[in-house]
């Protein structure tokens, strides 16, 4: 057969499959010869002790050998390797049924680059899915992922799904563990591919040993990586928003008393509205570092507006706006320092003294941190501007 031919390469990544593997393989084999498809089967296995290499070869398919561990690296291996223009993966466990593979072919050659299976949708049977990652770990992880990631993909952990192999080779993804299934999706959106779901059956596992999946540690890991690869949901809004409880804090309790029913709030609270000022700008400040490095390394697409702004705030700028914040902290602390002269530099009432010294230091704090942010930010830079 002639490489350029083959349309389509079913990819499963295997590590000791050897139960569930043959019947996985017979599966696919009789989609492409049922639906006349010109395409393999692909197997990406992951260093299987139990045979699983001679029976995937025995049973038609074509196995490649991925040393590098891990769910990620067996599919990001086997799709480098992959003879198709499309790729449907799917794990190689009989808990995906590789006869019903139609509805995604289909959609990639109506042109879709990325297209999901939505288990949700298509049906979970009885045991085929653990209570705990139906009812919260994909629904939670899934519900976070579109909104940091706006899309219409509503199951982000399917592991059935087919792409255009092209479209996802050039998203060079990398990670290499299960958070994988999250990247496809993840750097789909922010490239902005074509992405459908389309219903798909779930089956209980075949196999008789436990899964690789381990819910709590792959869970942190999807978790993880969702807000790594979203500076401003990470970093941006988590800092504006204790921004700005601080600074009403401040600014309420320094113009007078400020009294929520029975509840008496002072220099104390005013004191924790200063800490969750700093806080807050210092996550913020956190958000343009990392799009900054995003724009020199490329792990996340450029944005035009994000360009803008980083051009707007030049070092220079940085710097004049931390050297006029601490400038006004200091003539605060001056004028503390004038009232507790004319008070013979005694002892001073704490509630109005403080009033003045508490958005003093809070200026000082924050003029210093954007000086030095803005250096950082313009060292982050320099590769970029190269």
């Amino acid at each position: 057969m002639d490489e350029r031919e083959i349309e389509l390469t079913i990819l499963m990544p295997c590590l000791n499959e050897a139960e569930t593997l043959e019947i996985c393989v017979k599966k696919a084999m009789s989609f492409l010869k049922d639906n006349n498809v010109n395409g393999e089967v692909l197997i990406a296995d992951n260093g299987s002790t139990d045979g699983s290499q001679d029976i995937a070869i025995r049973n038609g398919a074509r196995v490649v050998n991925v040393e590098q561990k891990g769910y990620g690296s067996a599919l990001r291996g086997g799709s480098e390797n992959a003879r198709g223009k499309y790729v449907i993966m799917g794990d190689a466990d009989d808990s995906y049924n590789f006869l019903n593979l139609m509805p995604f072919l289909e959609k990639l050659r109506e042109g879709y680059e990325l297209v999901m299976g939505n288990r949700f949708k298509g049906g979970i049977e009885k045991g085929a899915m653990p209570p705990l990652h139906k009812y919260l770990g994909n629904p939670v992880l899934s519900f976070i992922g579109r909104i940091f990631y706006p899309s219409e993909i509503k199951d982000f952990h399917c592991g059935l799904r087919g792409y255009n192999q092209a479209a996802i080779q050039g998203l060079q993804l990398q990670t290499t563990g299960m958070e994988y299934a999250s990247e496809m999706v993840v750097q789909a959106t922010l490239h902005k591919l074509k992405m459908i779901e389309v219903p798909t059956t779930l089956s209980p596992d075949g196999r008789s040993r436990p899964p690789h999946l381990r819910s709590w540690r792959d869970g942190w890991r999807h978790l993880k990586f969702l807000m790594m690869y979203s500076p401003d949901w990470t970093f941006l809004y988590p800092g504006l928003i204790l921004s700005i409880i601080g600074l009403i804090m401040m600014v309420a309790i320094g113009v007078g008393p400020m009294r929520i029913g029975s509840v008496n709030f002072g220099i104390n609270t005013m004191m924790y509205g200063s800490a969750s000022l700093l806080v807050g700008i210092n996550i913020s400040l956190f958000s343009m570092f990392t799009k900054a490095y995003a724009l020199s390394t490329g792990f996340i697409p450029n944005n035009p507006k994000t360009i803008g702004i980083l051009e707007k705030f030049t070092v220079e700028k940085g710097v004049v706006i931390g050297v006029v914040l601490t400038l006004m902290g200091l003539i605060a602390t001056i004028v503390a320092f004038v009232i507790w002269g004319n008070n013979s530099f005694g002892s001073l009432q704490p509630e109005s003294i403080m009033k003045i010294t508490i958005p003093a230091t809070t200026l000082i704090a924050i003029g210093i941190e954007m000086i030095f942010a803005s250096f950082f930010l313009g060292i982050l830079e320099i590769e970029r501007k190269k």
